[in-house]
């Protein structure tokens, strides 16, 4: 038949819907699929026994292969289902296809499960054309780093056996996975020391460097076309102090010194502030310009005056001495007769006040010195007495994030106040409300998501803030726009939990795609994309360096991330299942803090040891008794494995990382925050 007149019978075809007899037009026609792909000869098998029998025989050759290799051949498994199964679809075997993908999905449900949802419905060539995580792998090739050594052998096996399906595997790969070989001694995660930690691990996870760039799992590039070690160069270093605010607050501490000299062998507040606190303009860092902000008032002065008293006088954490951890101290607030319906908690920096959002669609505030909490409008004879806590009324949904502004306790009485001044809040209604918390009120509604707003949080300076969203956007405001300023829109699934680069230059947003992505605030372009997670990424902070980032998820795992290349540091477990709802550092960045729905509060050691093969066995949390890093527990009774006594509850492995655990009875920790002295601050509501 003419090439002129197929085509138009085909284009009929589809405008009259008949799909499937278009499909099997082009396949006879031009012996191509549905998506013009040429077709493989099919003298080797038809369909399922195909694809199957060629799939089946390489896992079971991976499976019996050296205990070096397997980790890193076992990454090969997952592209060479998806591609295979996609054949099928696309050759037009939906029986077939759907018996390969049953058959072989198990293995994958750990990592893959949300991909996997995606695909199983898909069984007709035009399935694929219209499923949106089939387009992204028909679209892109696979990328994948194996050592020279492992994939040698693998094409050695797969060439030999040619005629029993060596050759659909050698195709897949040919034409779908992009394989970068490298030797053992150009890269440390493929060394033979590496590959030998790897054997002896339960659990597998994706290389940094794997997958679809811009879906998970991936590389820190966020650019699908881009190649490899194409990274957009970052500036990390603090942002600069207005000259006039340094000027203003270099005067202050003069004269604070000369009022209260320090204690013999303490540096003096100038000495401090020039050694740790001045931020001058560098290459490091970005400038005014890039991230600007209102001109600095007497308040800016006195917070940073007091910032630089907590810095010289805070509890400094110095890392493990001699392999025990720092002693930590923590103190946990516990909500009492929630019946359930607290979903969000945040602490105010300078640690007087706590806000719980509701499920019934109202914000609660307390003071925690249990002070009368009191308005800046005038009482009136009808009103009640002054209490200590508060309502805000006005959202139309359950309350899912509560934010204070920026602050910080202040004992002189005749500088200005450096208290929270505002609370941002986000719901169900889809909108965000500023509220006053001098008269109690609100003063502004923010409106621009489109479906329930999960997360917020206020910039460092204050001013600007971000918000995460079910849309899968998330969004830059400014206090004083009702507008926003900037839309962050890459993540496949709903932005769960956001946070701020320290020099509010970056922001970073997690989502329930189980990536990270790191964006630039003067241009609104992502510059980072940070993939390895498992689960359902629920809380990211960045460290006060800015040099690292902490990631957690649903399935109990924290993940570091090395800003400057993109590279993940190492995984710490420890959590149970259920969700890390909240990650702060320590003020030098060698400590974090986290708190989850297993209702414990773990520390761990940033710069401890990486090796997660030697973790220890550990039970859940809940039993109330204070676990320390080298897995040993308090006098008052088990942690859930003692000597021949029997486990209580589900087991979880703990990487030597951690420092130290705090259980509660019953509590699960909906917030945790280091303060600027290094104690931590936690708390969650009790669940009977």
């Amino acid at each position: 038949m003419d090439p002129n007149v197929t085509a138009q019978v085909i284009e009929y075809l589809s405008k009259k819907g008949y799909s499937r007899t278009e499909a099997m037009l082009r396949m006879e026609s031009a012996n191509q699929d549905a998506e013009g792909r040429p077709l493989q000869a099919r003298s080797d098998g038809n369909g399922e026994a195909k694809y199957g029998r060629a799939f089946d025989m390489t896992k079971r050759w991976i499976d019996e292969n050296l205990e070096i290799y397997k980790p890193e051949l076992r990454r090969i498994l997952w592209p060479i289902f998806v591609y295979s199964f996609l054949n099928l679809v696309s050759d037009f075997y939906p029986k077939e296809s759907q018996l390969f993908f049953s058959t072989f999905k198990a293995m994958f449900e750990t990592e893959h499960g949300e991909d996997l949802r995606v695909l199983e419905p898909t069984s007709l060539p035009e399935h694929v054309l219209g499923n949106a995580i089939a387009k992204i792998y028909r679209g892109s090739k696979y990328r994948l780093t194996l050592s020279t050594v492992a994939f040698f052998n693998l094409i050695q096996f797969l060439e030999g056996k040619e005629k029993d399906g060596g050759a659909v595997i050698i195709s897949v790969i040919q034409n779908f996975i992009n394989v970068v070989t490298i030797e053992r001694g150009t890269d440390e995660r493929h060394s033979l020391a590496a590959m030998l930690g790897r054997a002896h691990e339960t659990e597998d996870f994706p290389e940094e460097d794997e997958g679809i760039p811009g879906h998970n799992p991936g590389s820190a590039n966020t650019d699908r076309n881009a190649g490899f070690g194409v990274l957009v160069k970052l500036k990390l270093g603090p942002l600069p102090m207005e000259p006039e605010l340094m000027g203003d607050v270099q005067a202050e501490l003069e004269e604070e010194d000369l009022r209260n000299p320090p204690a013999e062998g303490q540096s003096s507040l100038v000495q401090e502030f020039e050694q740790h606190i001045k931020r001058e303009e560098s290459e490091d860092g970005p400038n005014r310009i890039e991230v600007p902000l209102p001109p600095s008032v007497a308040r800016d002065v006195a917070m940073e005056v007091q910032k630089v008293k907590e810095n010289r006088d805070r509890f400094k954490i110095e890392g493990r001495t001699g392999g025990v951890g720092p002693g930590i101290s923590v103190t946990m607030f516990t909500f009492h007769n929630t019946f359930d319906g607290v979903n969000c908690l945040d602490f105010s920096q300078d640690n007087f006040l706590v806000a719980a959002g509701m499920q019934e669609s109202y914000i609660r505030v307390w003071s925690l010195d249990g002070k009368a909490i009191i308005s800046a409008l005038s009482q009136s004879p009808n009103d009640p007495p002054p209490s200590a806590s508060r309502r805000l009324i006005g959202h139309a949904g359950p309350v899912y994030a509560v934010s204070f502004s920026p602050s910080i306790a202040n004992a002189d009485s005749t500088a200005p106040s450096t208290g929270p001044r505002y609370l941002l809040s986000s719901s169900a209604d889809k909108s965000v409300r500023l509220w006053s918390l001098d008269t109690w009120t609100c003063l502004v509604v923010y409106k621009g998501h489109d479906h329930p707003v999960w997360d917020l949080t206020w910039g460092p300076f204050g001013h600007y803030f971000l918000t995460g969203s079910h849309d899968k956007t998330a969004r830059l405001w400014s206090s004083d726009h009702i507008s926003c300023l900037r839309i962050f829109a890459k993540h496949d699934q709903d932005v769960d939990t956001v946070c701020f680069h320290p020099n509010n230059a970056y922001v970073f947003t997690g989502s329930c795609d189980k990536t990270v992505i790191m964006w630039s605030v003067s241009t609104g372009n992502s510059v980072r994309m940070f993939t390895g997670h498992t689960g359902n990424v629920t809380s990211v902070a960045c460290s006060p360096s800015g040099k690292n980032l902490a990631s957690a998820d649903d399935v109990g795992t924290i993940i570091l991330w090395d800003l400057g290349p993109g590279r993940l540091l190492k995984r710490m477990r420890g959590h149970g299942k259920g969700g890390i709802w909240s990650l702060s550092w320590g003020v030098e960045s060698t400590v974090l803090v986290s708190g989850g729905a297993d209702g414990t509060v773990r520390i761990w050691d940033v710069a401890g040891p990486s090796d997660a093969g030697q973790g220890k066995v550990i039970g859940e949390g809940g039993s109330g008794v204070k676990i320390d890093g080298a897995g040993q527990v308090g006098p008052q009774g088990s942690a859930g494995v003692t000597g021949t006594g029997k486990k209580k509850g589900k087991d979880v492995v703990v990487t030597p990382d951690q420092i130290s655990a705090f259980p509660t009875k019953k509590s699960p920790v909906y917030k945790v925050r280091f303060t600027r002295q290094n104690l931590v601050v936690a708390g969650g509501a009790y669940l009977p």
